[in-house]
């Protein structure tokens, strides 16, 4: 087993948990192209294969859509077709 996947840790719902080699953007905001990014392809893509996309925790990527929707966003960047 490499060193790589000796340091990669999950969590109980089976999504990785914070890695500084897949994560790299960890604690930056997501950019308008990445919300649009995550919001037309929620539905279609793995969360893990976002995840890698863009940097961040399938958790983070979650938490994020939902607030979208909370805050009725989500339909917005789903829609707007600037970038995607």
């Amino acid at each position: 087993m490499s060193a790589i996947q000796e340091n990669i840790e999950f969590d109980c719902c089976r999504r990785m948990k914070y890695n500084p080699i897949f994560h790299e953007k960890h604690g930056k905001t997501l950019t308008d192209e990445e919300l649009e990014y995550l919001c037309k392809f929620w539905e279609f893509d793995e969360l893990s294969t976002m995840s890698m996309a863009l940097g961040k925790t399938e958790s983070t990527l979650a938490a994020k859509v939902h607030q979208l929707r909370k805050s009725g966003r989500f339909e917005y960047y789903k829609n707007r077709g600037k970038y995607y």
